[in-house]
């Protein structure tokens, strides 16, 4: 599912990028299929480094908060899934200063030293809801302070061609002299998809699961759970639980291929931590590595890390390309209505 972009958008190669908070590449990978040009990059990761060296040929620097604005090169676009860690605003809404100390910070910071024309940024879903909308809020306010027009969406990887239920926030900002006032996200598209078109053949042994060894194993006849309820179901996108096992919570629910893996995490616990657990030719196991590439959008030529642990965490964190690629296509129309491109 990597090659989404129709040629008439896939040439942005007037354009620069730098990828802060990169992880192992998503946004790089998204970018590159714009043919757009990478420049800095910055992961302080030394798992994540090394993967996003083998993919990409590039070393990235270390920790973002102790690189001046100054050292990195002149560049078009931010991109980055900045971390969210607690803002320190305790309601003063100070903007710029309420910013100061957080990893947003280093965003804002380069942003306004090298005025970009376009900041892409991701973060979690229920970002918009931190500290009461507050966090939000603050995030807005900096920007414009800074010089910019920002538009937020929150989307369901789901809607856009893997079958990852995967909610995140994303932010597309333009640099105000630009004249953009409006900008739409992507629509959904028509997403048939299921998990079991993801999966791989041949298994090894050591990614199932010894039932004898399980408690109160419940198998059941397909029961839909609409999304594990926590998104809304216009498109009818779901998952499919078909049973559970020791005490049932997020981590021991069994799901069918047949519809739509959960959430990937980089913590999750339970049985089925990182992955979920699914019912595959009447055997229950968790995703592989090269299967949790596949169904976040990630190419078949990927390199992995070689320590699954390591790329369970990895992908629990990763953007999801397919959507990165779709915003960007209505980031291209927009600089081509302008006349910017």
């Amino acid at each position: 599912m990597f090659n989404i972009v129709p040629k008439q958008y896939s040439n942005l190669k007037n354009l620069r990028y730098i990828d802060l908070f990169a992880g192992i590449g998503g946004f790089h990978l998204a970018l590159d299929s714009f043919k757009t040009k990478c420049v800095f990059v910055s992961e302080w990761d030394k798992h994540a480094q090394n993967i996003y060296k083998k993919n990409f040929g590039i070393q990235p620097y270390g920790d973002i908060t102790q690189i001046h604005e100054k050292d990195i090169p002149n560049h078009d676009i931010i991109c980055g899934g900045f971390p969210c860690q607690a803002f320190s605003i305790s309601g003063k809404q100070k903007g710029f200063e309420d910013s100061r100390g957080t990893l947003f910070f280093d965003i804002a910071r380069i942003a306004s030293f090298h005025k970009p024309r376009i900041l892409f940024l991701e973060n979690v879903f229920n970002f918009e809801k931190h500290d009461n909308g507050r966090t939000l809020k603050t995030v807005l306010k900096v920007l414009d302070e800074i010089g910019y027009r920002t538009f937020y969406k929150v989307l369901d990887a789901s809607r856009y061609g893997v079958p990852q239920i995967r909610k995140r926030i994303y932010f597309v900002a333009f640099r105000k002299d630009l004249g953009i006032t409006t900008f739409e996200f992507p629509k959904p598209i028509n997403n048939n998809s299921k998990l079991i078109d993801f999966l791989e053949k041949n298994i090894s042994d050591e990614f199932f699961l010894d039932t004898k060894k399980l408690k109160n194993l419940k198998l059941k006849n397909r029961t839909k759970v609409e999304s594990l309820s926590l998104f809304d179901t216009e498109l009818d996108l779901s998952t499919i639980r078909v049973g559970t096992v020791n005490k049932g919570g997020q981590g021991d629910r069994v799901y069918s291929p047949d519809g739509h893996a959960i959430t990937l995490s980089a913590y999750g616990g339970g049985t089925g931590a990182k992955t979920g657990l699914y019912l595959i030719d009447g055997k229950i196991r968790k995703l592989t590595p090269r299967e949790c590439a596949n169904i976040t959008g990630f190419p078949k030529n990927f390199l992995l890390h070689q320590n699954k642990n390591q790329c369970y965490k990895q992908f629990g964190n990763s953007v999801v390309v397919n959507v990165l690629q779709y915003i960007l296509i209505e980031i291209n129309n927009k600089l081509r209505d302008f006349d910017i491109i």
